[in-house]
C-alpha cells in the first residue's frame, strides 16, 4: 500500500498515512483532530530497485554497460552519415 503525505492548515503539521489507493483522502488531522482542514500533498514516490530480477543482476550480457546509450550513439552516427551525403 502507498504512503500518502498530508498537511494540516490549522496546526501546520505534516503526517504520513498508509492507505489503499481506493480509500478516500483523510479529512481529520492526526495531531490537532480538526476536521476539514487537511490536504493531501503531492510527493515523489520512494522505492529501491534491489534484489534479483533486475537488469543489472539478471539480464545484463557480459560487459555491455547500457544498451540504450549504444543505440542512441548508432542512430546519431547514421544521421551524421546521411547529412554528409
Amino acid at each position: 500500500m502507498p504512503i500518502y503525505e498530508y498537511y494540516c492548515k490549522v496546526c501546520e503539521s505534516k503526517f504520513e498515512v498508509i492507505q489503499k489507493i481506493s480509500e478516500q483522502p483523510i479529512k481529520k488531522c492526526e495531531k490537532c483532530k480538526k476536521v476539514g482542514k487537511v490536504v493531501k500533498l503531492l510527493s515523489a514516490p520512494g522505492f529501491r530497485l534491489k534484489g534479483s530480477g533486475w537488469y543489472e543482476t539478471d539480464f545484463k550480457v557480459k560487459n555491455k554497460k547500457n544498451l540504450h546509450e549504444k543505440d542512441k550513439q548508432n542512430s546519431q552516427k547514421e544521421v551524421k552519415e546521411k547529412n554528409e551525403k
